[in-house]
């Protein structure tokens, strides 16, 4: 495949020569990565449906990687191909560079992300309690001590401009320099509010993995949410706070454990098992009709998913 790279490179495609070798491979591996998931999908119809790679226009491709050659770094300062760039360092970093990844964003920011080998080594499990977390549309996060955490919705305070962003968008003429600035400022607006949202997640995300020694929460089944609830399952972004927790549990010394997506953690009474078949998402408290104990539903399935996580894990119940 190389060979044949290299060859469109230097007969069939000469402006491929500006850029890389390795950057050129790179983009070969990628589509390969993309088809080979697509053929594994159609095997096994395992996981959200993919699908095969399209023609992507050059300016919409928003990256490029190299590898051994190509570039050099001294400081904040980078050298790729013969051109030296300044970058703002966003934290040190103590290892061997692999890759270097250059990322465009919609706004037309760039981004420098580096693959580094070093020796790291993460912290112990820190002393402290297990916690039950119950995800949830009315409620962002319920834990099972009771605590409710509400979701800031950045996309829903941010609509009104996203709306007068997109308005403003449509009515310039296509192919003009108004139509351009619009469009970045439209893109502006998007990015802003995604950058509020996950700037959020990191700060509750260490909170918890600070203050608890094992998390459980369930795994979630976010694509068939999306369809029924669409625009405000994205704004809560509950796949991406997983992934931020996930990442900062690995930091703090926090086991996370998940547990299938579904055992009925709602309709199951946490007192003494009795499974209520009868309860319906607009039934936010329940008596159990057994041990007749009055049950708020969030809270209610916020300790069954802890019970449930721990007896997976440890074979005992907490609570």
């Amino acid at each position: 495949m190389k060979v044949f790279v290299t060859r469109l490179r230097r007969n069939k495609y000469s402006e491929w020569q500006n850029l890389g070798s390795q950057a050129v491979q790179d983009v070969v591996e990628r589509l390969d990565r993309s088809y080979q998931a697509f053929f594994d999908w159609c095997k096994t119809k395992a996981g959200p449906r993919k699908h095969p790679p399209k023609f992507k226009k050059y300016w919409k491709y928003n990256s490029f990687t190299l590898k051994q050659a190509g570039w050099s770094i001294d400081g904040n300062t980078i050298r790729i191909m013969g051109k030296k760039f300044r970058f703002w360092l966003h934290r040190p970093y103590n290892g061997t560079v692999k890759t270097v990844t250059v990322k465009r964003t919609p706004h037309g920011d760039y981004y420098i992300v580096l693959s580094v080998v070093e020796d790291i080594f993460l912290p112990d499990v820190h002393a402290g309690n297990a916690v039950g977390i119950d995800f949830g549309l009315k409620t962002f996060l319920t834990l099972s001590d009771g605590t409710k955490i509400e979701s800031p919705q950045w996309l829903l305070r941010g609509l009104e401009n996203v709306r007068r962003a997109n308005r403003q968008l449509s009515r310039k003429a296509k192919g003009s320099g108004n139509r351009k600035r619009a469009r970045l400022h439209y893109a502006k607006v998007h990015e802003d509010i995604s950058n509020q949202r996950r700037d959020w997640f990191y700060k509750l995300a260490r909170s918890l993995t600070t203050a608890y020694t094992v998390i459980c929460l369930e795994d979630l089944n976010l694509d068939a949410m999306k369809r029924l609830w669409g625009r405000k399952v994205s704004d809560l972004g509950f796949s991406e706070f997983v992934h931020i927790l996930e990442y900062e549990a690995l930091l703090n010394g926090c086991e996370i454990i998940k547990i299938d997506r579904w055992f009925p953690s709602s309709k199951a009474c946490h007192c003494c098992g009795t499974i209520n078949d009868s309860l319906s998402l607009k039934d936010r408290s329940w008596d159990c009709p057994s041990c007749h104990a009055h049950l708020d539903r969030d809270v209610n399935a916020a300790i069954n998913i802890l019970n449930q996580g721990m007896l997976s894990k440890f074979g005992k119940v907490v609570i």
